[in-house]
């Protein structure tokens, strides 16, 4: 199995286990299953834990047996655990007034990560608020769009600290390996910090290749 396909295969796998935080869910993730899951790809997958789920799912949606906006039940990542949590969300008046207050006002910097994080309404959810709240959202379609720009920034954070953490420390084949699978994310994500998003871009790309690692960076604050 070539590795470019090897790669694919473990990004389209990421994909399946995060449709949850991902705006657009299925409809958006089955875009790029269809696109991107080449015969080549397929047979990686059947190698990947979990991976057969995904060769079911996408031969599904080839088919036309499943919906492009949907996915079969016994398929769904987690057991359908995360679509069960999520399921029954409902807000008070009080918290969907709070919430929408701190959704106009957000700001995609970590001040404004930490304000939305602060909020009673996002609070009670723990760590599963960001899923919470975009499935308490899926009636308010006006609100969903600016959450994702939440998601957007809690997402770029959240892989500016993991790239940084990771050019501290020798790489170990495992950890280059699923580097290089994530890459596109860090692709997508990392250009939105400006120039120092895009050094640490070019010092992961290197740290993929290099035999020995580089000395790290200084991970200040920055605004997306």
């Amino acid at each position: 199995m070539n590795a470019k396909s090897s790669t694919i295969a473990q990004r389209l796998l990421n994909l399946y286990r995060q449709e949850h935080v991902i705006f657009g869910g299925w409809a958006a993730v089955n875009q790029v299953f269809m696109t991107e899951a080449t015969d080549d790809v397929l047979s990686a997958l059947g190698e990947l834990p979990t991976g057969k789920n995904l060769v079911r799912h996408i031969e599904n949606l080839r088919s036309g047996k499943t919906p492009m906006d949907s996915i079969e039940r016994d398929l769904l990542p987690y057991g359908g655990l995360m679509d069960e949590t999520v399921a029954t969300v409902t807000l008070t008046k009080s918290e969907w007034a709070e919430l929408e207050s701190g959704i106009d006002a957000f700001t995609t910097d970590q001040n404004g990560l930490d304000k939305i994080q602060q909020l009673n309404v996002v609070k009670k959810f723990g760590d599963q608020w960001l899923v919470a709240i975009r499935a308490a959202l899926s009636a308010r379609p006006d609100l969903l769009e600016k959450w994702s720009l939440v998601n957007k920034t809690y997402r770029a954070y959240y892989l500016w600290k993991v790239a940084s953490d990771m050019l501290t420390q020798p790489l170990s084949e495992r950890a280059r390996a699923q580097l290089q699978a994530d890459m596109p994310e860090y692709e997508t994500y990392l250009p939105m910090f400006g120039d120092a998003g895009d050094e640490l871009l070019g010092k992961l790309r290197s740290f993929i290749s290099a035999t020995v690692p580089d000395e790290g960076i200084t991970n200040n604050n920055q605004s997306v």
